[in-house]
């Protein structure tokens, strides 16, 4: 890398996460327009995906979210999530 910038691998829980990366956003629980499915292909394939705590807190509802197992199950995503 040239200059003064910088890549890292950061390890989570649902699998490596290369840095500096681009999130979409799945504010309550879903991404608009696109499928669990879809997103799993290979040109997507989001290593993260990240939610809003007070949207999700709103709809679906802690008491949903918790039910379902949590938001990983609710999404059908076996991959890393970011909470804000």
């Amino acid at each position: 890398v040239d200059g003064r910038a910088r890549a890292s691998t950061m390890h989570l829980p649902h699998g490596p996460v290369q840095l500096p990366i681009f999130m979409p956003v799945g504010t309550k629980g879903t991404i608009k327009g696109l499928s669990s499915r879809q997103l799993d292909r290979p040109e997507l394939s989001p290593q993260i995906i990240l939610g809003n705590t007070y949207h999700l807190a709103l709809q679906p509802g802690t008491n949903l979210l918790a039910e379902l197992g949590g938001l990983h199950k609710f999404m059908n995503w076996p991959r890393n999530l970011l909470t804000d």
